[in-house]
C-alpha cells in the first residue's frame, strides 16, 4: 500500500538500504533527478525495466508532476 512520506523519513529509509525510484521520463532524471535513485519511467515499466529494482528490500517511488 502506498504511503506519503516526508524527507526525512525518505533519508532516513535510505539510509537504511530502501530503493529510490523515479518514475520520470528518462530526459527529466537527467535533467535532475534524486541523488542516488535509479529512472525506471514509468511508460516503460514492465517485468523486464523492474528487473533492475531490487526485490529484498523497501522500494520508494518518487514522481514529479507539475501539472
Amino acid at each position: 500500500m502506498p504511503i506519503d512520506i516526508g524527507l526525512d523519513e525518505l533519508d532516513r529509509l535510505v539510509a537504511s538500504g530502501a530503493t529510490l525510484v523515479e518514475v520520470l521520463p528518462a530526459t527529466e532524471y537527467r535533467d535532475e533527478h534524486l541523488p542516488g535513485a535509479i529512472n525506471v519511467p514509468l511508460k516503460t515499466l514492465d517485468k523486464q525495466t523492474a528487473s533492475v529494482i531490487p526485490a529484498d528490500r523497501p522500494v520508494i517511488v518518487y514522481c514529479w508532476d507539475s501539472l
